[in-house]
């Protein structure tokens, strides 16, 4: 469920997929999303094959507001911390759609390698870009920056 008590597929998922589908779309030919009625997530087929299912936890909001509540906790001036935590979005953002377009490929052609690349690989990735952004914070804009 996208937390509003339906089984449909929230705004921003629904973003990420279609974002997700463009950049697939620069290399393959053969990439589509599909909505079904009472699903909530998104299908999507590569190279005319149901390859993932985009679900409100890819679409990388638990991850921004993780990354959004550091910034704050440690916070510096309000014109750095408000433009941090823009330019970190945007990024993580960016990333995520990039991981997402990057595992249906791989998935396709490595479907062995699930678990590594779901499971590891790109969860690993995702979280320490977000980290490397909190060390770049805490050490050049926050108020505890020497």
């Amino acid at each position: 469920m996208n937390g509003f008590g339906s089984n449909t597929v929230d705004a921003i998922t629904q973003e990420v997929a279609q974002n997700s589908e463009k950049v697939i779309s620069w290399f393959y030919q053969s990439i589509k999303i599909e909505n079904v009625v009472n699903e909530p997530f998104v299908r999507m087929y590569f190279n005319n094959q149901y390859g993932v299912r985009i679900v409100e936890g890819c679409n990388g909001v638990s991850v921004i507001i993780l990354f959004i509540s550091f910034v704050v906790a440690f916070s510096g001036s309000l014109k750095n911390t408000l433009l941090f935590i823009f330019g970190g979005t945007l990024l993580i953002y960016i990333l995520n759609v990039l991981r997402i377009a990057l595992l249906v490929v791989l998935m396709y052609h490595f479907p062995e390698m699930k678990h590594l690349l779901h499971g590891v690989l790109f969860p690993a990735i995702i979280y320490g870009s977000v980290f490397l952004l909190w060390i770049i914070w805490v050490n050049k804009f926050s108020k505890y920056a020497k």
